[in-house]
């Protein structure tokens, strides 16, 4: 395993951009959302998507030259355009423009159309904490990987939400999940170190768990039946909040904005078009309801009480969402991202194709 600093793995994901194209300040936005995903432990949306997103590129999916570009335009509003290009300056683009508008008026919500893949999340909901509000993000996908509560064969996605609120004292409450048991990156996580998942994160299309890491990742990216289940996992365990939750996402991050919805896109547009995802910002200033610093205080004194919870392992105490990956993080910039050997040979063969320097060792 390749420990590997970050700066180190920055300069690789830009020596490959560059080399693909990409204008030089859309490629330094994409590289230090891409590093700082890995850095936050969510090691399936960092580097490791440079497989996909060189599939995207030769496949002349990607525009990697487009700015965003906002088409319509409200107050509290706004309607951005990516103009088919990786979804990570847009997004960057799109989350401070809806903070710059709730600084102003309180709340705001900024949509996104006709973008690829952004990566992880929750880095788009910390830039809002960061800033001091409130941040709620959702996308649609690309991806059809999710078994709907009853179903045999996948439909959704595994439709991302992230929500994250500003503290005090405390670093910011930071909750960044898939709509299904576990997002499918991490499926091919386990694929990439040859380690077994746990059972109830895959089923195949008679509705039994998958726990073999490789034929998961077949299940998963590969064959027409099975699939991610939803949260929750079994309908016994309530898996329709997930398939419901899914929905929601999709409907904020796809429908209201205009962008596809994957079982149809699939059936209507070529193999070349671009994705064409679209994404949801909000943010919420909390001075529009409480007195500056009261909504942080407050906060702070109920992360405290969730901390303090009796843990049933002294070794392991109680965490709040954001807790693993400040934790994650700290622990990174200290000792190297971890690239598994797998995932190392398919960036050097990324750097062979593309005549890139290979950097990572």
């Amino acid at each position: 395993m390749l420990m590997v600093p970050a700066e180190r793995v920055r300069a690789q994901i830009l020596a490959i951009l560059h080399k693909w194209g990409m204008a030089p300040d859309l490629a330094e936005t994409t590289a230090e959302m891409m590093v700082e995903t890995d850095l936050l432990g969510v090691d399936s949306h960092g580097i490791s998507m440079l497989m996909t997103y060189e599939a995207r590129h030769r496949e002349g999916r990607l525009n990697l030259q487009a700015r965003p570009k906002i088409i319509r335009e409200g107050p509290v509003t706004a309607l951005v355009d990516a103009g088919a290009g990786l979804g990570h300056p847009v997004s960057v683009f799109a989350m401070n423009l809806a903070v710059d508008k709730a600084m102003v008026s309180g709340v705001a919500v900024v949509g996104v159309r006709n973008s690829h893949h952004f990566g992880a999340a929750g880095v788009y909901a910390r830039i809002a904490a960061r800033r001091g509000a409130l941040g709620l993000v959702t996308s649609a996908t690309r991806g059809i990987a999710m078994v709907p509560t009853r179903g045999a064969v996948p439909v959704l996605g595994t439709n991302p939400l992230a929500f994250a609120a500003p503290a005090g004292r405390n670093p910011p409450f930071v909750l960044d999940m898939a709509t299904t048991t576990v997002a499918a990156g991490k499926v091919k996580v386990h694929h990439l170190n040859d380690r077994a998942v746990p059972a109830g994160w895959v089923m195949d299309g008679a509705g039994g768990s998958v726990t073999d890491p490789h034929e998961a990742y077949r299940y998963v990216l590969e064959r027409p039946e099975g699939g991610l289940t939803p949260l929750g996992g079994t309908p016994e365990m309530a898996s329709h909040k997930g398939y419901g939750l899914a929905m929601m996402v999709h409907i904020l991050g796809g429908t209201l904005v205009g962008a596809t919805f994957s079982p149809i896109r699939n059936r209507t547009r070529s193999e070349t078009d671009p994705d064409g995802l679209g994404h949801f910002f909000m943010a919420l200033n909390p001075e529009a309801f409480r007195d500056a610093g009261d909504f942080e205080d407050d906060l702070d004194e109920a992360i405290d009480v969730l901390h303090a919870t009796p843990p049933v392992d002294p070794a392991r105490p109680v965490m709040v969402a954001g807790d693993p990956e400040t934790v994650a993080r700290e622990r990174r910039l200290r000792d190297g991202i971890p690239v598994p050997p797998a995932l190392d040979q398919h960036i050097r063969a990324i750097c062979e194709r593309g005549e890139v320097d290979y950097l990572l060792s």
